[in-house]
């Protein structure tokens, strides 16, 4: 049985001039896969590879969770498509988290529980651990976030300069430090409670307040304040 292809469509209908007659929200699913893909390969065409993506990860939520291992089972799927869909989601993902921190810009952080509002959209979905600051001002209000480690948090991984120099950087009077645990488990590890340790000594030689460590998952948070660990 012949795939059906593109270059079956006729030329008006196709993603790229549909895109440009009628703007890009016009688009479905998968004539957006297709554009950022761009071709299929011998015996799939670019269309059915789509479809196929559309109908194995059933939601766009899941596909965009997809590991590069897991979009390569996708027949016509290579490594070279797998790592274009990941960046395309990956461009998002940084995209929201830009618009959601520039208006948390100047958010006055009362308790925890706002700064686990604040993060739990970014890092709760990862599956390595995030080591994030948050820089506030004297009065409370956040003047900006940095991302300073990706991967396994260990106490060997994340150095006082690394962390301290967004906060010098940002002249911030106090900061909070938050990171996730992709597995949900929510009790600090050895690790967490070194670093914790680590910081907040170095924190008090440079004059900036480490107010409070949260460890972060989808369904709650763990606060070292609360918790009377920020010693």
């Amino acid at each position: 049985m012949k795939s059906h292809t593109l270059y079956d469509v006729p030329v008006e209908e196709r993603p790229r001039e549909r895109l440009i007659k009628y703007s890009v929200e016009s688009l479905s699913l998968q004539e957006l896969l297709s554009l950022i893909f761009g071709r299929g390969v011998k015996g799939e065409s670019v269309i059915n590879i789509s479809q196929k993506l559309i109908s194995n990860f059933s939601t766009l939520d899941k596909l965009s969770e997809a590991s590069v291992e897991e979009l390569k089972k996708i027949k016509g799927l290579g490594l070279a498509k797998a790592c274009q869909l990941k960046a395309c989601f990956e461009i998002c993902r940084r995209l929201t988290w830009e618009k959601k921190s520039n208006r948390n810009k100047n958010a006055i952080i009362r308790s925890p529980k706002d700064i686990f509002l604040l993060f739990k959209e970014k890092i709760t979905n990862f599956h390595k651990e995030y080591f994030l600051v948050a820089s506030l001002d004297n009065r409370n209000k956040i003047i900006n976030i940095d991302t300073v480690s990706i991967g396994t948090l260990n106490s060997s991984l994340i150095h006082p300069r690394e962390t301290f120099e967004a906060a010098i950087k940002n002249h911030a009077g106090t900061i909070i430090i938050c990171h996730n645990h992709p597995s949900c488990e929510l009790k600090p590890s050895k690790d967490d409670l070194t670093i914790t340790k680590i910081l907040v000594k170095a924190g008090k030689l440079l004059g900036i307040e480490v107010a409070d460590h949260l460890i972060i998952c989808k369904d709650g948070y763990f606060s070292f304040k609360e918790k009377k660990l920020m010693v």
